[in-house]
């Protein structure tokens, strides 16, 4: 297990020498290139086509969002002890495991693509207050936004 207090990060095969201020930089640009992608990729959709759950799978595109929004606040903030930084309406129905259980209406979804951003945008500032130390499970976090770009463009060919 890593010491939070050692300028290096804890010694795998694939990050055995790279400074955490550098591996915290990488990380964070990717989650934030993944993001803007993802914004891009939906941009030209309308309400109804972003809350469409095409057969075959379990959650629509805009639940796809919003739960990038909830593993980045869980992973980041709640794990580690500290308030969550946005509405609970935009964290908890967007959970592991759950599923849309209402129709995301457009000033919902006028929030959820902002918080798309600020939330990542909030997370560099309390980096760099140094309000907490990353930890290695936020290196999954950009693996997981990619992930759930994959799904979002498979769920864009269906609506």
């Amino acid at each position: 297990m890593c010491n939070q207090k050692v300028s290096y990060i804890c010694a795998t095969k694939r990050f055995r020498f790279m400074k955490r201020d550098v591996f915290q930089g990488r990380e964070i640009d990717m989650i934030k290139q993944s993001r803007k992608f993802i914004l891009v990729l939906i941009n030209d959709l309308a309400v109804e086509q972003l809350n469409v759950i095409p057969v075959g799978f379990n959650n629509n595109i805009i639940w796809n969002v919003g739960h990038l929004i909830w593993a980045q606040q869980e992973v980041c903030y709640r794990r580690s002890g500290f308030k969550i930084q946005v509405e609970d309406k935009y964290f908890s129905p967007f959970r592991s495991g759950s599923k849309p259980d209402a129709f995301a209406d457009e000033k919902e979804i006028i929030v959820i693509k902002q918080l798309l951003i600020s939330t990542i945008d909030q997370f560099i500032t309390d980096l760099e207050n140094n309000v907490f130390i990353i930890d290695d499970a936020v290196s999954g976090l950009s693996f997981h936004d990619w992930l759930h770009a994959g799904y979002i463009m498979a769920l864009k060919r269906l609506v």
